[in-house]
């Protein structure tokens, strides 16, 4: 049984930073994919980042792109998500998650991930 617990989320400050953890347990702990959705109130989900496996590319929405960094240790079966310079913009419950298969679905697609995790609030005042 795969799981996926994500931490690290809180109430900050904009332009405070944050860093989110996401540890996997269960499965092959090889995944094809492993990345970072987020969600506010009345909106759909949203692609934050993503990293492959292997070869560790990596993939960000555009409103993130220069001020989130994905990572991931193999050794710790753990993904990170270093978010600086936050904005009340990215105020969400974030939700990490992992394809443990090949796929053509787009890394930005929630279809394209197999197991996610419940997720942590991110709430950042003005």
């Amino acid at each position: 049984q795969v799981q996926l617990v994500e931490s690290g989320g809180g109430l900050v400050t904009a332009g405070d930073a944050l860093r989110l953890s996401c540890a996997v347990s269960g499965g092959t702990h090889s995944w094809y994919i492993m990345g970072w959705f987020r969600q506010a109130p009345a909106k759909e989900r949203e692609f934050v980042a993503a990293i492959s496996w292997p070869g560790r590319s990596t993939f960000y929405g555009d409103s993130v792109k220069g001020r989130f960094t994905i990572s991931e240790d193999n050794a710790k079966n753990t993904m990170y998500l270093q978010m600086n310079s936050l904005k009340p913009e990215d105020t969400a419950s974030y939700y990490c998650a992992v394809r443990a298969r090949t796929s053509t679905d787009p890394v930005y697609t929630t279809q394209g991930y197999d197991y996610w995790g419940q997720g942590t609030q991110v709430t950042v005042s003005s």
